[in-house]
């Protein structure tokens, strides 16, 4: 790999020359402007506001604009006499433990290539006493006309490192947070501790750039003549409502199920409700003890239940059959007593007439 800076890591009376080489690459797809009515290529031409003629790379250099658009002219030879110790150097200011770097800071990030034999063996001794310290270096560098923050730790068996943002490059996060006062549920944190858990880890390995790969096929397919538009991805209206634990359900189901893990359908979804929920509706049931004991209770109580039902049941019949047996005899007595009546009232009727006949 080219390096793209010489110069050495100052570890303190320790001197070890190093390379600097890019530990990363980018791999985006770059366009060209072009005339839409030709496609003829747009080109930015440099050229000179005094004269108007076009200049070439090497007939340019760096300058300062001053307040009133003067122009102050400095050469790489200018920058090298600056009396920085970082000019040429990776001072290292302290050693202090990885997790107290804060990720918003990095920045781009580099192998340090140990430069010519003698560096080996400095190289190696910063090399095994991070390891073991399980700490990073904290260093300053100047690099590409500027001094910079730099992080050193130890990646397989090379030491790399990380440019790292200056503490007052860092925003504070004002504003950014929901002003919204919102509350959530147990339920609603179990469910995304199961997501988390189903989700898992990943090797990092086996991630890819997939915008990257449809944009290749895009354009071999231009290419070829053989392009054919896909329909276009209808993108969820903002602001939309959404139920949160629906969501989180078939989030879990999904994630089960892109990993082969869990039954399908029903099945699935029963076990992505039930897990952080079905915990708070157990703790309401009664536990059961003793395991047969229990079991025997149980049933001797519904056999007890299902006896007095029984007798309730009879002892209600019983009594509306006696209740209706009353109400028959009743009638009956009353319809015999009128009977009588009415016999009675016929016979002294027909008294008076036998009196008359026989005078």
């Amino acid at each position: 790999m080219r390096s793209i800076w010489n110069g050495a890591i100052s570890f303190g009376l320790v001197s070890i020359p190093i390379k600097l080489v890019n530990a990363t690459e980018s791999h985006s797809i770059s366009f060209r402007q072009i005339h839409l009515a030709d496609g003829g290529r747009v080109r930015y031409r440099k050229v000179c506001e005094l004269d108007g003629e076009e200049v070439s790379t090497a007939e340019i250099g760096k300058g300062y604009e001053e307040a009133d658009g003067s122009i102050i002219p400095i050469t790489d030879e200018d920058l090298a006499q600056l009396p920085i110790a970082t000019a040429k150097t990776i001072e290292i200011v302290s050693f202090v433990p990885a997790e107290e770097i804060d990720p918003l800071q990095m920045d781009a990030a580099y192998y340090l290539a140990s430069n010519g034999a003698t560096a080996a063996k400095p190289y190696t001794l910063l090399r095994e006493a991070l390891k073991r310290s399980r700490k990073v270096a904290i260093a300053k560098y100047a690099l590409r006309g500027r001094e910079r923050l730099g992080m050193l730790r130890v990646v397989d068996d090379v030491i790399a490192m990380h440019g790292l943002l200056w503490p007052d490059e860092i925003r504070a996060p004002e504003g950014v947070a929901p002003e919204e006062s919102v509350s959530v549920r147990d339920a609603e944190l179990d469910l995304a501790d199961a997501l988390m858990a189903t989700l898992g880890e990943v090797e990092m390995a086996s991630l890819h750039d997939d915008y990257r790969e449809a944009v290749e096929a895009m354009l071999a397919a231009k290419a070829g003549g053989a392009f054919e538009p896909a329909e276009a991805v209808v993108e969820p209206a903002g602001g939309q409502v959404i139920d949160l634990m629906a969501a989180l359900e078939k989030s879990v189901r999904a994630a089960k199920a892109s990993r082969g893990e869990g039954g399908s359908g029903a099945e699935s979804g029963a076990e992505a409700e039930v897990t952080p929920i079905r915990r708070k509706a157990a703790a309401a049931a009664p536990k059961a003890v003793g395991g047969k004991k229990s079991t025997a209770a149980s049933a001797k109580k519904t056999a007890s239940a299902a006896t007095k039902k029984k007798t309730a049941t009879a002892a209600s019949k019983s009594t509306k059959s006696a209740a209706k047996k009353s109400a028959s005899a009743a009638g009956a007595a009353k319809s015999a007593s009128a009977a009588t009546s009415k016999k009675s009232a016929s016979a002294k009727k027909a008294a008076p007439a036998r009196k008359r006949t026989s005078a």
